[in-house]
């Protein structure tokens, strides 16, 4: 392996080697009390259990890239439209149905969906062991579903039991950073490599992540029902899921900090699942020998640096979220713009394999320089989502805004190959950009008005009041 891949790996790794160390009182949280050092720590191994599970998939291949699931579904004689179809489902399910089974949560409980999301990524791992279409189509869908719980039920069990404590508010902020910095750095590089150990050391096969995946969820699941408890959106017995669409969507069109944070969120995700499916060929044109599994470990190691760096931006009562989130967005902008650029400035290379390019080189640093954004992204999206989110509704509104970023991600899949790669990075800066125009638009209404999240029930009692007026 080149040179540069270790000095790539080494400078981020003695960067938040450097970080974490340095810390001093003003860059931490200190003097949380045992109770809730308790419960953090035992929503952040459940959360690291999610993630070990989530990142074998993803070296399985649950991502376009990701090798080895492509490899067992062509071993299975899928074509590259049939499997282009089973990655567009996954995608799709995950628009089609995670409102209803965001909505279910808030009604049902929280726990019981995170319950769920065990159970139902489970039984989307075993269906990797059968070569049958309909039956890895099903798997596929069952993904999408769980991928929509995953994103929406954990975190919203969370804000409504951190609150329901009587924890304060800032501390919030430490779990959500610590969250991320062990379950989408440390503990993903760890699963990275032990995903690659079951697949190319021990010779187990393709379906061994999922498998390996399946386990870590029944131990996840056990977590959650010996230590956790029950806690709900709104579950009056009166109100069904059309109405519980409805009162979300009136809570997102009233507040213009909850349409906006829904559209910065979209357009980032958005921006960050298409870099996922198109940063090997961008670093490998011409067939460059490039080491995908340490490539991909130093961008998790990137995005620990990034969440190193938003623990201590949320640390100081004195910065707001709002504010440092427009600078990380125009960053992250330029950092995918790089593609474009070295396009036009750096001489491209005719030859067939080889090492890396120094096109290539350039544009790793840039694609770090993103995951280090990635990192910043996570906590503070959490923390704004925690702030402007009505409870009520917190999963059924965490859902809504998931489905422009399936929309647009089925739309980047389907024509993955009909535009150049640097239109599509070209796309994502724009898409960022205007994140960070957005942005600044949040920011200035959040000056002006309170932090808390508006009163849903609100709309619903207004609404009721005016229904006699309309009679």
């Amino acid at each position: 392996m080149e040179l540069f891949y270790y000095l790539v790996f080494g400078g981020f790794g003695a960067v938040v080697l450097a970080l974490e160390l340095s810390k001093t009182s003003r860059d931490r949280i200190s003097n949380t009390p045992t109770d809730f050092n308790s419960f953090k720590n035992n929503y952040l191994l459940v959360y690291s259990l999610m993630m070990v599970i989530n990142i074998l998939a993803e070296i399985a291949g649950d991502w376009l890239q990701g090798p080895y699931v492509y490899y067992l579904y062509s071993q299975y004689g899928y074509g590259k439209g049939e499997i282009g179809q089973l990655f567009i489902a996954g995608f799709g399910s995950s628009m089609l149905f995670g409102t209803i089974v965001g909505s279910l949560a808030d009604k049902q409980g929280r726990k019981r969906a995170c319950v769920t999301y065990c159970i139902t990524y489970i039984l989307s791992c075993f269906t990797k062991h059968s070569p049958h279409y309909k039956v890895l189509m099903l798997g596929r869908v069952l993904g999408g579903i769980a991928t929509s719980l995953l994103f929406s039920a954990f975190e919203s069990w969370l804000v409504a039991e951190h609150n329901k404590r009587g924890f304060e508010q800032q501390w919030l902020s430490l779990t959500f950073s610590k969250a991320i910095f062990l379950g989408n750095g440390l503990v993903a590089i760890l699963a990275g490599l032990f995903g690659n150990l079951l697949v190319d050391t021990f010779s187990l096969g393709p379906v061994a992540p999922f498998d390996a995946a399946a386990c870590f969820l029944a131990i996840g699941m056990a977590v959650i029902l010996s230590s956790w408890t029950e806690n709900y959106g709104d579950h009056s017995e009166n109100k069904d899921l059309l109405s519980q669409f409805k009162g979300a969507a009136i809570a997102i069109a009233s507040d213009e900090k909850i349409a906006l944070l829904g559209a910065i969120q979209s357009l980032f995700e958005g921006s960050m699942y298409t870099f996922v499916f198109l940063w090997t060929p961008a670093l490998s044109p011409n067939d460059e020998e490039i080491p995908h599994g340490f490539i991909f470990a130093t961008f998790m190691l990137a995005s620990m640096l990034g969440s190193s760096i938003a623990s201590r931006l949320m640390a100081r009562s004195s910065l707001k979220v709002e504010s440092y989130m427009q600078i990380v967005f125009a960053i992250s902008a330029a950092a995918l713009f790089i593609p474009v650029g070295t396009n036009f400035l750096v001489p491209p290379s005719n030859v067939k394999g080889g090492s890396i390019s120094f096109s290539g080189c350039i544009q790793l640093v840039g694609f770090c320089a993103f995951e280090a954004c990635v990192g910043i992204f996570w906590p503070s999206i959490m923390k704004m989502r925690s702030q402007y989110i009505p409870e009520e509704a917190r999963s059924t509104i965490m859902n809504f805004f998931r489905i422009p970023l399936n929309i647009f991600v089925c739309i980047v899949l389907y024509n993955v190959n009909a535009f150049p790669i640097i239109v599509m990075f070209g796309m994502c800066s724009i898409f960022l950009f205007v994140a960070s125009i957005l942005q600044r638009r949040l920011m200035k209404i959040a000056d002006t008005e309170t932090s808390k999240p508006q009163d849903w029930m609100g709309h619903k009692e207004r609404q009721l009041e005016a229904e006699p007026l309309n009679a």
